[in-house]
């Protein structure tokens, strides 16, 4: 089909899309966000969508931001829709208007529901036991536009914020190319939002993955879920900020971050209600290990209290 597609995106969870997109139509350009230095080295990195651009021959823009001569230059690409999946910027409106059949955005929720920055470890966090990908045609609000289509896709018991979004990479590519085709041939309907029903999602940071021994251990189980790979949910033993990467919940009682009992298996802590068996951690400059073999090494013993 020779639909001219602009395609904006960033980070590895839109490359498939790309890749999808440019097998069944005409990708007449690439935008997404600048080069930006990394790691220790500051060595300066490309997106991953720009390095797969790259490979595919197809021309990128990756400016700072959406200037008049960005702008000048995606409308001078004459596409007929400009897809969008994880750029992490937003358009303005005269973006929104340039492409004859709109901005299609490709969002990892079951719209309307976690609109916003980090739809997947807040289904997570949550307790969803159901999310899914939805396309939509973007308007000026965040993540308020009509839904085109969108696909189930359930959360496991174990899933991490890292697996799920392994699960989105290949629905979402075949989801993005079928709603294309059916907007081309005009076999599909947009469907307003239940805005009564929206709820949001804010930019994860670091300070998010901490775990507060005085909330519920299926919650905190949900948070290490929700916060692995990145960033990573910790707790303080003696001001050495220690990543928990699995954890359960059990039955039993104890004081909030009191050290119960260590086992085989983990190193079991009371929360506000329930116990949590933290099960692998990992102390800052080392690698992750068993909680148990951490206990030994640290020396710890039952009835110890963490901050």
């Amino acid at each position: 089909m020779n639909l001219r597609v602009v395609f904006m995106g960033s980070p590895e969870f839109a490359v498939p899309i790309l890749a999808a997109l440019h097998s069944t139509f005409q990708v007449v350009g690439v935008v997404t966000q600048q080069d930006k230095p990394k790691g220790r080295g500051q060595r300066v990195v490309s997106t991953p969508v720009k390095a797969a651009a790259s490979e595919l021959g197809i021309p990128v823009l990756g400016p700072d931001r959406l200037s008049s001569a960005t702008l000048e230059a995606i409308e001078l690409w004459n596409p007929d829709v400009i897809v969008v999946a994880a750029y992490g910027k937003i358009l303005p409106e005269t973006l929104l208007k340039t492409p004859s059949m709109g901005c299609v955005n490709l969002h990892a929720s079951l719209l309307p529901r976690h609109r916003g920055a980090s739809p997947i470890s807040s289904a997570i966090l949550a307790g969803d036991t159901m999310t899914g990908i939805c396309t939509m045609l973007m308007d000026r609000g965040l993540d308020t536009g009509d839904v085109l289509m969108c696909r189930e896709i359930p959360i496991d018991m174990d899933d991490t914020a890292g697996s799920l979004h392994d699960k989105f990479l290949e629905p979402g590519a075949a989801l993005v190319v079928e709603t294309l085709r059916l907007m081309a041939s005009g076999a599909i309907k947009p469907v307003p939002q239940d805005d009564s029903r929206a709820t949001y999602t804010g930019l994860v940071g670091k300070k998010d993955g901490k775990i507060d021994w005085f909330k519920e251990a299926d919650y905190l189980a949900r948070l290490v879920r929700a916060m692995n790979p990145w960033p990573g949910a910790f707790f303080k033993l003696d001001e050495e900020v220690i990543k928990v990467w699995q954890a359960r919940p059990e039955a039993g009682s104890a004081e909030p971050g009191r050290l119960v009992d260590i086992r085989s298996d983990g190193m079991l802590v009371g929360t506000f209600s329930g116990l949590l068996l933290i099960e692998t951690v990992q102390a800052a400059g080392k690698k992750s290990i068993f909680a148990a073999d951490f206990a030994r090494g640290k020396r710890l013993k039952p009835g110890g209290l963490f901050n």
